[in-house]
């Protein structure tokens, strides 16, 4: 009896259809459902819409709306930003604020992070997943500023990180994630100034002068 000739060997059903540009277009997609209608009124639905895709391309990807957007913030915070080198703390805080003050001002983000900040006050995941994508990555930022002026002897080693963190950035936060209020001209250089010495009058961020 004449042997079988085998066939080929198969893809497993679907895998071939999760092409990256739709991913992209969906997660796109997200950004401006969110910032158009928030994500309490956010819909599976709407987002395949403005994609351009039918709402199984989105449900192979996603079961539902809330992995959805957890995946998209992380993505994107994954991506960060570079730290800042500008040779002393003053000028790497400074830098660090005009990028953070571009961010939270673009449209698209003035709309979605305060819809977010809202809605992770009733979320657990969403708070869960803000705090590890944001605060993750700009923790990392600013421990190599701290890193860095410490090397420099402006700052003294076990400066706490996380302290400096809250000074550079919660103020930036507050005023335009939660109160939305515009920046003042020489607002940020005002700020800068003013963190660096919050740092330095912590009680040991500066060092101390021999005696």
């Amino acid at each position: 009896m004449a042997s079988e000739t085998p066939s080929p060997r198969r893809s497993p059903a679907g895998a071939a259809v999760l092409r990256d540009d739709v991913t992209e277009a969906i997660r796109a997609a997200v950004f401006d459902e969110l910032a158009a209608v928030g994500y309490g009124r956010m819909s599976i639905e709407g987002i395949a819409r403005r994609a351009g895709v039918g709402k199984a391309a989105v449900y192979r990807r996603w079961r539902s709306k809330l992995p959805l957007v957890l995946d998209v913030v992380s993505a994107v915070a994954a991506l960060g930003v570079p730290a800042p080198d500008t040779g002393t703390l003053l000028g790497d805080v400074r830098t660090l604020l005009e990028v953070i003050a571009r961010a939270l001002r673009h449209p698209v983000a003035s709309q979605i992070i305060p819809d977010l900040l809202a809605e992770a006050a009733r979320n657990p995941d969403i708070a869960q997943a803000l705090q590890e994508a944001l605060r993750g990555t700009q923790r990392g930022i600013a421990e190599a500023i701290v890193r860095a002026a410490v090397a420099r002897g402006e700052l003294r080693p076990g400066t706490d990180v996380d302290l400096a963190l809250d000074l550079i950035t919660g103020p930036l936060y507050w005023r335009l994630a939660v109160m939305r209020a515009p920046l003042s001209k020489g607002y940020l250089n005002q700020l800068a100034t003013s963190t660096v010495a919050a740092l330095g009058a912590d009680g040991g961020l500066r060092p101390t002068a021999a005696h």
